[in-house]
């Protein structure tokens, strides 16, 4: 058996299959992603939370590279494999999608049952009164207040900013929030941050509910999605994986396909 044959067979063995997507689910939709084939960062981490809430400068960096890289972000539209996953909804066979992207192409593309683990790009969050309001809103205050740098152009990173490492930042102005003047932060689980219990109670009790787990394009690098890899483990529900390279689970796991998302999904467009 081929491992796209072997991919469809577990799919329709399962009736109730909880799926876990990363980064690799996006990257046909123009998303850079973090790793390399082994596991491996590519690119420097992305910023943590302590840094962020500690340092102005840190601050400045991040929604300077983020005004630039929104232009894009913002725009971007779901891959075949989102619409593959929505489709596998639309079967009957997804008990929830669970993934760890902030892009929201999985809703895009018309998938309904979703936790975003790590939260949303498109939402920006007051650290003091806890306020959203949307990222939008957030990129016209940004280029009011820093005209000069609308124009700017800069390759694309995986987190809706830009590569502007060699950048003076200094001068850069960050509003606050309109509300009681406190840190605005993008409404998203940094690095060093912990997920809000209640949705990741919410996911646990879906993987309960499901007979199998399929990993769609995670490295599985971070525990917060790997724990549900060992959880499902332990309660002897089968996973399959789909990713190019090495994962953190790799052992825990009753297939793996190591093929693009998009196309190891094919079959479920068909």
């Amino acid at each position: 058996m081929s491992e796209s044959t072997r991919l469809q067979a577990f799919i329709d063995r399962h009736q109730r299959l909880f799926v876990l997507t990363g980064a690799g689910c996006s990257t046909n939709s123009g998303i850079p992603d973090y790793r390399d084939a082994d596991g491996q960062w590519k690119r420097t981490p992305p910023v943590t939370f302590q840094a962020f809430m500690g340092s102005e400068a840190t601050r400045q960096r991040y929604w300077a590279r983020s005004l630039v890289g929104w232009r894009v972000f913002g725009r971007i539209k779901p891959n075949p494999a989102h619409a593959a996953l929505a489709r596998l909804e639309a079967f009957g066979k997804s008990e929830l999608l669970l993934t760890q992207n902030v892009d929201r192409l999985h809703q895009a593309a018309g998938s309904t049952r979703v936790i975003d683990l790590h939260g949303r790009l498109d939402r920006v969050r007051c650290t003091g009164c806890g306020r959203t309001s949307p990222r939008d809103a957030m990129q016209e205050a940004l280029v009011r207040l820093n005209p000069a740098w609308a124009g700017r152009d800069a390759v694309a990173a995986p987190d809706g900013d830009a590569d502007l490492d060699e950048t003076n930042f200094s001068a850069f102005r960050v509003p606050p929030c309109p509300c009681c003047g406190g840190l605005l932060k993008p409404d998203v689980v940094f690095f060093g941050e912990t997920v809000p219990k209640d949705r990741a109670a919410a996911a646990f009790e879906a993987l309960e509910r499901a007979d199998g787990m399929l990993v769609v394009g995670s490295s599985l690098m971070v525990y917060s999605g790997f724990r549900f890899v060992q959880a499902a483990a332990r309660h002897g529900k089968p996973v399959a994986a789909v990713n190019l390279g090495r994962t953190r689970a790799d052992g825990l796991l009753a297939l793996k396909v190591a093929q693009p998302c998009a196309e190891a999904l094919s079959f479920l467009l068909e």
